[in-house]
This record gives C-alpha cells, structure tokens and sequence, in this order.
C-alpha cells in the first residue's frame, strides 16, 4: 500500500516512525452495547507501545440523547489536550476490530481542522499479525495545545440530509448491512424503524476491505463505489446505524481523492426514531 500520513499507513511505517517525537498513537476501539466489551479495559490488558486511549463516547456531545455525537469545540480541545495531542502531531488512530471504529475518529480530526492524522491499515490485528508487540503501560503525557478550526462542510445534521433526499443532489451513502439497509432486519437499538433514507445508496462498510481488514487499493474502491450505483461526480453524505462505520466510507471515499464528502452525524439512530421521517424498504 501507499502511506499517506492524512489517510491510512502501514504497520510497517507506524513501526518506523513511532519513535519520532512528533507522532502520536491513539487507540481508538469502540463496541456496540450488545457486544458487552470493556474497550479501556481491553487497552490496558494490551496496545500498541506508547498509544493512548480515545473514548469515544465520553469525547462526545452528552447533551445530545443520540450516541457520541460531535463534542463541542472546548470539550474536544480539553480532551484532546489531556491526551497530550496537539498542534504540529502526526496522529495515528486505531483499533482492536482492524478497521472499524478508528475511522470515526479520523473523521473527527478531521472536522475539527486537524489533517495530518491517519488510520492504521487493518488496526492492531494486523500489527500483531506482522510480528509487532504489544505493551500494558501508559506513555507519560503532557499537556499540549491545539488550535481547531471546524469544518463545518464535513458534518450533516438531519435537515441538510433531509434536503438532499429530496433533490437527489447528493449521493447518500448507508454503510449498514444490506439486511438492515432493506428493512429485513430489525436494529440493534430498540425502538427504531427498518429501512432507510429515501434515495439512498447501500455499500456496507465492510466491502471496502480485504479478509485482513486492510482497505482495498484506489481501483477496486473506485469499482466498488460505482457497482454499487454511486455517482461520484456528486457530493456524498456517508451515514450508518450511529455514525461510526459510515467514517469507513467517508475515509474510502478521501482515498480514492473524493473530498466533497460529508457525515450524517445522527445517522439512523436518529432518523429511524422519528415518524415525521420518510422512510423507504427494498432497494428503493
């Protein structure tokens, strides 16, 4: 693969450029509820040497009744702060699935201004897979500060995507099964609908990656987005049950060089919720 530290890099360049003082490593694991894991305690009990730990859930918007949503600019700079992330660092983000919920943390950094961050190809599986070690201690951490600057451009909320449904402008991008995409499958959070966004597209996120959860080459995503209907001529919204797995879109499509790409931040959690929302079955 192609290392592009705003993208995705080896665990092979990770494991030679993570001495350098201005890198940062971040593990970035995250789980549904219903897998009942403890991914601070599975950070503890092992990582990749000198990371810490993003929660992405505490590093979230609490007054929002829908799950980690965007944390207000002096929330994200006071956690981002403590973690010792700050301006001039290279991030490096992970996680324990290989490619799953890191994505969303890219995203996150990216929203807030800060481009030099990338995703580590197929997350600790393939560092471990590739002969690296893992460590149970915690790196010494200094304060750092960083400036953020919004990028308002890369975040959707409800009425944006509303819009859009309706003039059929943007390619709405549904990163969740095809089962739940179609309604055939009941969602995991109780108390939604079935379906999905009128005038949406399904790929789910896992179609973008290879049996080691590395993420296929530029070609094969570009043959994947337009088999599955995509005009990649217009901008795309990516969304998905929470707005975790639809950051593996959004980083797909940044990849392939496609820019104009934004997140629908409540994703069905919030549109399956509400009556007043039209929803559609099917392939329709």
């Amino acid at each position: 693969m192609q290392n592009d530290p705003k993208t995705l890099v080896s665990s092979k360049w990770l494991k030679s450029n993570m001495s350098e003082p201005h890198v940062r490593i971040l593990d970035a694991s995250w789980h549904l509820p219903a897998e009942k894991r403890d991914p601070q305690k599975e950070f503890y009990d092992g990582h990749i040497p000198n990371a810490r730990f993003f929660d992405i859930d505490d590093i979230s918007d609490h007054r929002s009744t829908l799950p980690h949503m965007v944390p207000p600019i002096e929330k994200f700079m006071s956690r981002v702060r403590a973690l010792g992330i700050g301006d001039g660092h290279q991030i490096v983000v992970y996680d324990s699935k290989g490619l799953f919920s890191a994505a969303r943390v890219w995203w996150l950094f990216r929203l807030m201004g800060h481009e030099t961050i990338a995703v580590l190809d197929g997350g600790l599986p393939k560092w471990i897979s590739d002969g690296n070690s893992i460590d149970t201690t915690a790196p010494t951490i200094r304060d750092r500060h960083m400036t953020v600057h919004q990028n308002l451009q890369m975040v959707y909320d409800v009425t944006q995507v509303a819009h859009a449904a309706k003039l059929r402008d943007h390619e709405i991008i549904d990163a969740r099964s095809t089962a739940r995409f179609r309604g055939e499958a009941s969602e995991p959070r109780p108390g939604l609908r079935s379906g999905h966004i009128p005038n949406s597209k399904n790929l789910p996120f896992n179609h973008v990656l290879n049996n080691d959860q590395t993420m296929k080459s530029v070609d094969e995503l570009t043959k994947i987005f337009t088999n599955a209907g995509i005009d990649l001529k217009k901008p795309a919204i990516t969304t998905c049950g929470s707005g975790i797995t639809a950051a593996v879109l959004s980083l797909a499509l940044e990849k392939i060089g496609k820019s104009d790409h934004a997140l629908y931040d409540g994703s069905w959690t919030e549109w399956g919720q509400f009556p007043t929302l039209d929803i559609s079955t099917g392939d329709g």
